[in-house]
């Protein structure tokens, strides 16, 4: 017999290698993992998404020839642990080796490469993941011996090495890297999300939503209605629409929150790359084309291919510099427990319960406001690092260990004490305000500070800052801020001490805000 070839629920691309070079007597060999589905309690979306994907790659793959061994998920506790199903196929198909793609994550690797040290009867290959544009070893080597580590830098390495957006000379095309700073525009009054492609449900994903249904049905999130692209020619039309019809107006917009819009001008084509259905730099050569064709502004196209060829590839660059130990990091030793309302439970704080809602229904909110508004108040409130990285992990569908872990225990949490990001990304609730129209009807008033009906934004701000003076004060990107908390007169953060221990206190009680 050939070779049995592993593949992962986030590799169903044919271009991988372990495909390319697979031959007629190899078997190709998928597993709806048990493990990987019940460790945290997923959104039913997310799941549902992966498992009809997974169902549709492999039944391409049969129909074009190749031999498939495919376990479903079932609700027999004796069967879908990956290597032991693994091991059932060895035995199954005698294979004389057993090749899988590097994993994306660092639990399925350490689990992969104990079964191979344990099973010395039979070969083991390892394929390298092409579809990630900066290998570990180039980030590695892109990092060695860097006092600190910061994305624009590396952002525009890989602008080089792959000739985006760049003049004959390789300077920047425009004379800028980057255009973040024109894209953090208000939003007007009379902005709304454009409509967005729904794909109808087959029999596969008919079926693959019963399963969710019948052995998921406690799980925070809505199954349905489900509408998600599952096989790559619906997400290659997601990716049309968004490059024709959406991206000129992305780069103003991005930063901006509105109730009841969840996608706005965002391209929702994280979670399709993340399980392989579309390629990072098919998205960027697209964007690219794009902009010479003169059908988008540059800050729209260079923005986008930032998030992609940039942040993406960076923050994976990280958690594999930095793993295992990342997962254990907490800098300012936050250790509150995640409230309630971060599941769906009562809170009077209109922004929470707006992005909540967003991601109960849709398995999606986009990065401002996982960053500004659930994370900030994470941050601020002082919530255990662990806890939060789990939730993200949960409840979005383009969330996996590799590039959720960074974005969560780094970007919004500052866990890592600065690796990831330059500073804290901490905001009062005058910020969400001017990003938004989440404050208009909120019982709290992003204008107060203190009392009942202050913002618990603003005194937790505050106090987050003076909380950890020590820490950050000497960080040149908070300079002003400890300037502005320097002319406060003591009686006055007095005052905010007092009322942020009385709403972090309630919190602890598990009191509602």
């Amino acid at each position: 017999m050939g070779t049995l070839r592993i593949i992962l629920w986030d590799q169903l691309t044919h271009s991988l290698p372990i495909l390319v070079q697979a031959k007629s007597d190899d078997i190709i060999f998928f597993c709806e993992c048990r493990e990987q589905m019940n460790y945290i309690p997923h959104h039913p979306k997310k799941l549902a998404f992966i498992l009809s994907s997974m169902r549709h790659f492999a039944n391409e793959l049969s129909q074009s020839g190749f031999q498939v061994h495919y376990v479903q998920y079932d609700n027999d506790p004796q069967h879908g642990e990956l290597t032991q199903e693994i091991e059932n196929a060895i035995l199954k198909f005698k294979p004389s080796l057993v090749a899988y793609t590097e994993p994306s994550e660092f639990h399925i690797q350490e689990k992969l490469n104990v079964f191979a040290s344990q099973n010395k009867k039979i070969k083991f290959q390892i394929f390298p993941d092409n579809r990630f544009l900066c290998s570990k070893e180039l980030f590695c080597e892109w990092a060695k011996g860097k006092k600190q580590l910061r994305m624009e830098y590396f952002y525009r390495m890989m602008r080089v090495k792959y000739n985006i957006l760049l003049n004959e000379d390789k300077t920047p095309i425009g004379g800028k890297w980057n255009y973040d700073i024109e894209n953090r525009k208000s939003p007007p009054k009379s902005l709304s999300s454009p409509p967005r492609k729904s794909h109808k449900k087959d029999e596969i994903t008919k079926k693959v939503i019963e399963t969710v249904k019948n052995n998921f049905k406690n799980n925070f999130g809505d199954l349905e209605p489900f509408y998600f692209a599952i096989d790559r020619q619906q997400a290659l039309e997601e990716a049309h629409q968004f490059i024709n019809e959406i991206l000129s107006k992305f780069g103003d917009y991005q930063d901006v929150m509105i109730r009841n819009e969840a996608y706005l001008y965002h391209s929702l084509l994280s979670a399709y790359i993340n399980v392989g259905l579309l390629l990072p730099l098919e998205l960027c050569l697209m964007a690219q084309k794009a902009y010479q064709q003169d059908q988008v502004p540059l800050n729209c196209a260079e923005g986008f291919i930032r998030q992609i060829l940039g942040w993406r590839e960076y923050v994976r660059g990280i958690y594999w510099l930095m793993m295992p130990e990342y997962t254990s990091k907490n800098y300012l030793n936050a250790q509150r427990p995640l409230p309630w309302s971060y599941w769906g439970g009562d809170t009077n704080m209109g922004c929470i319960k707006e992005v909540v809602k967003q991601t109960k229904a849709h398995a999606y909110s986009h990065h401002i406001q996982r960053l500004m508004v659930t994370g900030n108040f994470a941050l601020l409130a002082g919530f255990d690092p662990l806890a939060v990285h789990q939730w993200y992990l949960s409840v979005y569908a383009d969330a996996f260990d590799w590039v959720e872990l960074p974005n969560t225990l780094g970007m919004a949490l500052y866990g890592d004490g600065g690796l990831l990001a330059s500073k804290p990304y901490c905001a009062s609730g005058k910020y969400i305000k001017r990003m938004s129209n989440f404050c208009k009807g909120c019982y709290y008033n992003p204008e107060e500070l203190i009392g009942e009906k202050a913002c618990p934004y603003n005194a937790l701000y505050w106090y987050f800052l003076i909380t950890h003076r020590d820490k950050l004060s000497k960080n040149q990107r908070m300079r002003v801020i400890y300037q502005s908390l320097n002319r406060f007169s003591d009686e006055k953060k007095n005052q905010i001490v007092n009322h942020a221990q009385s709403i972090l206190h309630k919190l602890e009680e598990g009191d509602p805000l």
